[in-house]
């Protein structure tokens, strides 16, 4: 990654711009300069600028103005304003509104250059722990899990120790924290990674039907049975058996699972021949097990057959440090799924992300970063585009459901990303009068994109079509 930094410097005055581009010129800073602060607004944006110096006096637009767009587009871009007509009380004001210095002219150049340099540093910080986090995300995963916090590793080191012995385990955690990617790890780590992963969701199988589906059955044992069925515990015969939420599995069902893991094999309902088998149990569930022993609702010999060793996952909220790792695992996965190149975050919407508890865990995680690059037009998420609930003051009730909780379909993803943003195009031109340059500052895209996008979706002024 470059680590050359852009500053872009907005005055009316061209002897100033001359006079600073050449003061502040040293390698690895690119410098644009503009007379126009309509054009430096298009500069901004296109080049990705991370410093901006203006004049607080100009026409058109005012330094302070200016300063709103600029910050509007992305919090994090440095603004410095100069003015010959210094008042503390619209320093205050400039400093309110985000700015990170207010300079009075004529500017020492040193002192300047020292502030320019020291923002550099800044800038070209970010970039490089920009980088060091796309280097650790690509080599943190242990086994598709991410996370590089203590808790996590200990984890990995657990599942380590665990999967070339276990018969039987138990995987608990809260909905959402990743217990079918801890046991598919388990799995192929295990001596029957050749075999297959034979997965059962135990809380979407039919009460009635669940024997059969588990363990088979022959012909004529009930009504519709019209052949020998193979059950799901022979299928995993030289593999592993993985039963998510076990804790909805009936009471009847689990007395025959606890023969059927002990004696290491299987009668299909309606047999009488038992048949061997070789298989490992990873069972999970985000329920309290002993608690449903207590009401009669678990069987308490399953339980310690099935917990002789339990690996117990972070919540989210346990292991906040990770968020970072996921939340740009989660941009390149979605950018490429959506094919826009989103990139990062901005402060405002990082600080809404980790001031959030996080119930729905990882995958409300994976929800709400798909939900912000569909809505983006930018290659910077911002506050507006993350899912309302996290917008607001309020944190969402971990026991109610809430609507805005959006689960991203790839099927329907792209039409819907791409109705989305043609309403956004349109909305923005209208509201700008179809001034092309005011419409692609509203959106946040440089104006060849928003061109690109009115030329892909058919947008022509009305008169001029």
């Amino acid at each position: 990654m470059s680590d050359t930094v852009t500053l872009v410097i907005v005055d009316d005055n061209i002897g100033s711009l001359e006079l600073l581009s050449t003061a502040l010129e040293q390698p690895g800073l690119n410098i644009y300069t503009a007379s126009d602060p309509e054009v430096a607004l298009d500069l901004i944006v296109d080049k990705h600028a991370q410093i901006v110096l203006t004049d607080l006096v100009m026409p058109k637009m005012t330094g302070l103005e200016l300063l709103d767009r600029v910050i509007s587009f992305d919090p994090a871009i440095e603004v410095i304003l100069m003015t010959a007509h210094y008042s503390s009380e619209s320093a205050v004001e400039a400093i309110r509104k985000g700015a990170s210095d207010y300079l009075n002219k004529p500017v020492s150049l040193p002192a300047l250059r020292a502030r320019i340099g020291t923002m550099i540093q800044d800038a070209r910080r970010r970039l490089r722990n920009n980088e060091l986090e796309d280097e650790l995300v690509a080599s943190s995963p242990f086994e598709q899990i991410i996370g590089a916090s203590p808790a996590m590793w200990e984890m990995y080191s657990r599942i380590r120790r665990i999967a070339p012995h276990f018969r039987t385990v138990l995987i608990t955690g809260p909905t959402g924290s990743g217990k079918d990617l801890v046991a598919q790890a388990l799995h192929k780590l295990s001596p029957a990674a050749t075999g297959n992963l034979v997965v059962v969701n135990c809380s979407a199988v039919v009460e009635t039907l669940f024997e059969s589906e588990l363990f088979g059955h022959v012909k004529g044992a009930f009504t519709g049975a019209t052949a020998d069925k193979v059950g799901l515990v022979e299928h995993a015969s030289g593999g592993s058996l993985f039963l998510d939420e076990i804790g909805d599995m009936p009471l009847g069902t689990q007395a025959k699972l606890l023969r059927t893991i002990q004696n290491q094999e299987v009668q299909r309902v309606g047999s009488l021949q038992a048949r061997k088998i070789d298989f490992r149990v990873i069972a999970a569930t985000h329920r309290d097990l002993r608690a449903m022993i207590r009401d009669g609702k678990f069987r308490e010999d399953l339980y310690y057959r099935l917990s002789m060793v339990e690996l117990t996952i972070p919540s989210l909220a346990q292991r906040k440090e990770d968020l970072p790792l996921l939340v740009r695992h989660f941009l390149s996965k979605f950018s490429q799924q959506f094919n826009k190149p989103v990139r990062r975050l901005t402060q405002r919407a990082s600080i809404a992300i980790s001031r959030y508890n996080w119930p729905g865990n990882v995958r409300e995680l994976e929800n709400a970063i798909g939900h912000a690059c569909m809505m983006t037009l930018s290659e910077v998420i911002d506050l507006p585009d993350l899912p309302p609930y996290l917008r607001s003051d309020a944190s969402a009730s971990v026991d109610e459901p809430n609507s805005s909780h959006m689960t991203i379909d790839q099927a329907d993803a792209a039409s819907l990303l791409e109705d989305n943003e043609r309403r956004m195009v349109s909305d923005a031109l209208a509201k700008s009068g179809w001034n092309q340059s005011e419409a692609a500052r509203i959106l946040r895209i440089g104006r060849d994109a928003l061109r690109y996008k009115m030329k892909k979706y058919g947008l022509t002024e009305p008169g001029n079509s």
